[in-house]
């Protein structure tokens, strides 16, 4: 128990850290999920070719591959920033291409006829997208979502390898001071399983709320 309470602080910052990663991210993978499912749907060829390409390359790269493409590469080219949004930027866009194919299999699932009844009405792509069909699709994708950003929350370990402050990180500093690893260990897992837990409930009380009855 002293490894916890001697190093409280240690851990609730690496806690702390590792919460404001999954939510940033969490929040730029909806947002682009959103964007790149509605992209692999459009009538336009070359949107549908866009967001085939982002899911086809991100969900075929390496998550850490993709974090040395971040936090090495982008700053080569001008653009520095703080090591933790490119952290955010490298997890909510690696979920993202998970995202999008969650939605995307949620979309096929109203029948075609709805959209095409829709559009004799006169609505566009767009009102017909966000008015007609994802209503119902996001009730058929609540649990593949939520299981992406547990994934998500237990990917952000990969930010602490690159100098940003998360929950795994803290075992390098305890190590040094001497502390048991397994302890050390095991109090990082119970911090994880807080964050994943709290996801899979949020989860579980939306798709109680407005998931498709089985």
């Amino acid at each position: 128990m002293n490894t916890l309470t001697d190093n409280f602080s240690t851990y609730g910052k690496g806690f702390l850290g590792t919460v404001e990663l999954t939510v940033y991210a969490s929040l730029l993978a909806l947002v682009l999920g959103f964007l790149m499912a509605s992209f692999r749907v459009a009538p336009v060829g070359s949107f549908r070719l866009f967001g085939t390409v982002w899911v086809a390359v991100l969900r075929n790269t390496p998550l850490t591959l993709l974090f040395f493409a971040v936090l090495l590469g982008l700053p080569r080219f001008g653009l520095v920033l703080p090591f933790k949004v490119f952290a955010v930027l490298a997890l909510g866009c690696y979920t993202s291409a998970f995202i999008c194919e969650a939605l995307r299999s949620g979309i096929n699932t109203v029948p075609k006829g709805q959209g095409e009844a829709a559009r004799s009405l006169g609505m566009s792509f767009g009102q017909t997208l966000n008015n007609i069909v994802l209503p119902q699709a996001f009730r058929s994708v609540i649990p593949p979502v939520g299981s992406n950003l547990i994934a998500l929350a237990k990917n952000s370990a990969i930010a602490g390898a690159f100098s940003v402050t998360e929950l795994l990180g803290t075992y390098k500093t305890l190590n040094e001071l001497g502390y048991s690893i397994i302890w050390t260990f095991i109090w990082i897992a119970l911090g994880y399983l807080i964050i994943t837990l709290t996801i899979s409930a949020i989860f579980n009380f939306l798709e109680k709320r407005w998931g498709v009855a089985r």
